[in-house]
């Protein structure tokens, strides 16, 4: 029997699994201790390295491919979340968590002890696929662990742990660059990891469940197309307008040799047995609309965690880390807003509720654009501590949503679709919005009669850092100039918002089927 989120009434749906909670009540501290270290992991590792660039590049070499210390872990990180997520629902969380906290921590033991840029590089996306592991496999179990109406408590204690690790992560990262060795970046994982492999053997315990008929069949031939459509596609995203431009030979051909192995991928998914993206992952309007709305999220994520900083220190003159203060009080109302949406949503629904959050979030971008220039460091903060109000509000209702529309031997592929969604929407952003900036950059900068000015946001960005003989106003032009590229951006992010409240409204069900076993935790 399944009941309407929000609602009343439903439809029967078998789900085979004898419990929707692993681990007893008293007995949930130390797996809910070993999600937020493992969370926590990968999250700092995502930003980590970010500040200690300058000293891992005059250690190693290697300045013009050291972007990829970030987008290799990127790339391994999104393009395995289907993959874990079909895995877990297959042999069980514990056995995928355990392996991928190994392979987390195997990959930073390697990424200590790098001896040029390239090894570094493949290290890191070595310590991608446990990353990958990490979380995808840690919401699924949080969702396993609690009812329906202590989920929220949960995924904001997780939330807080991977907004926190985020913005953290520069300053950890530049404080053991600066002061002890960079190497220390990945080493400092294996304690923490320790703890939490420990925490996991010991304490998480396995809901029972029926016996299958038939030996599990892994789809590798599935896992394998999902991995390279994957890689190429965010390779040309990254790389695209960096590397080389949109419409060179190398970004085309990666976009093209993407969609074929995407059609490749849909063929070999549906005839494989136990595919890793299984079709109703897309057919169940519950899922699919969430997904889609995910993907925007990501969109319009790159905004605030991408160019918020850039306009905090080229535009306001604050220093770096006045500039994470600036982006980090969003981390404050996030998960305060996550932890109350239950609030809302037991009252008009989900949807209902994400459709508030994401209107708002809208609305809250928009009035980017109408910050007086150059205006004071307070006046971003304040817009950054509603965002993450509006937008708590808006993904953890769709996200325990999905987790509640099914039953346990398919929340870890609808979880990992969802994060996987989310990130591929970050790699679509980050190029989108970085083309958006530098041509505005570019646009500006063409009719200037002022010969050596920069022409693209990183060097106007150098170039404010470092105004050198740079008149006042030169200096003034480049920093109006990073306030409209920053300005057109925050529009684009809006407008991502008004596409997640369309999808929302247009093809997300009214009331989510919720399963009768979530209902009656």
């Amino acid at each position: 029997m399944t009941t309407q989120g929000g609602g009343s009434g439903g439809s029967t749906h078998a789900i085979p699994g004898a419990t929707t909670s692993a681990v007893p009540a008293k007995g949930r501290g130390p797996v809910v201790a070993a999600l937020m270290l493992g969370m926590a992991l990968a999250a700092l590792d995502g930003t980590i390295v970010s500040t200690a660039v300058p000293q891992i590049v005059g250690d190693l070499g290697g300045f013009s491919v050291f972007s990829w210390l970030f987008s290799g872990y990127l790339l391994a990180v999104t393009v395995t979340l289907p993959v874990y997520g079909k895995l877990s629902d297959t042999f069980g969380r514990k056995p995928v968590l355990i392996a991928g906290i190994i392979l987390f921590l195997a990959g930073s033991v390697l990424c200590s002890i790098a001896w040029n840029m390239a090894a570094l590089i493949a290290f890191r996306v070595f310590q991608g696929l446990g990353g990958g592991a990490l979380q995808g496999t840690v919401q699924t179990v949080a969702a396993d662990l609690y009812p329906l109406k202590e989920r929220p408590k949960i995924q904001a204690k997780l939330s807080t742990v991977w907004a926190v690790s985020a913005v953290a992560g520069p300053a950890i990262g530049g404080a053991l660059a600066s002061y002890a060795d960079w190497r220390w970046i990945f080493l400092i994982n294996l304690p923490v990891g320790a703890v939490a492999l420990w925490l996991i053997v010991r304490h998480l315990a396995e809901p029972v469940r029926d016996k299958p008929a038939e030996r599990p069949r892994i789809d590798w031939a599935g896992a394998l197309c999902v991995f390279a459509t994957g890689a190429l596609l965010l390779t040309a995203l990254v790389q695209g307008g960096v590397a080389w431009s949109w419409l060179s030979a190398p970004s085309l051909g990666l976009f093209a040799a993407s969609a074929a192995l995407c059609a490749v991928t849909v063929v070999v998914e549906r005839r494989a047995a136990e595919p890793v993206i299984p079709g109703w992952v897309w057919r169940r309007r519950s899922i699919s609309a969430v997904n889609l709305a995910m993907g925007a999220l990501g969109l319009l994520m790159v905004a605030p965690t991408v160019f918020l900083p850039t306009y905090a220190q080229s535009v306001l003159g604050l220093s770096p880390i006045a500039a994470g203060f600036v982006l980090s009080v969003m981390t404050l109302s996030w998960p305060v807003s996550a932890a109350l949406s239950n609030r809302v949503y037991t009252r008009i629904g989900f949807r209902d509720s994400a459709v508030i959050g994401i209107g708002l979030a809208a609305l809250i971008l928009a009035a980017f654009p109408l910050l007086p220039f150059p205006g004071h460091a307070w006046q971003p903060a304040l817009i950054m501590l509603a965002l993450g109000g509006a937008l708590g509000l808006f993904q953890l209702p769709l996200i325990i949503a999905v987790q509640s529309c099914v039953g346990w031997s398919e929340r870890g592929t609808a979880t990992a679709s969802v994060l996987f969604c989310r990130q591929v929407g970050q790699s679509v952003g980050a190029a989108l919005f970085g083309a958006v900036a530098n041509a505005t950059i570019t646009g500006r900068l063409a009719s200037v009669p002022v010969a050596g000015l920069p022409s693209d946001l990183d060097s106007v960005s150098r170039a404010l850092a470092h105004p050198g003989g740079l008149s006042v106003s030169a200096v003034d032009y480049l920093r109006r100039s990073v306030a409209t590229a920053v300005d057109h951006v925050y529009v684009g992010a809006a407008l991502a918002a008004v596409v997640a409240l369309l999808v929302l409204l247009l093809l997300a069900p009214r009331r989510f089927p919720v399963l009768a076993e979530h209902e009656s935790d």
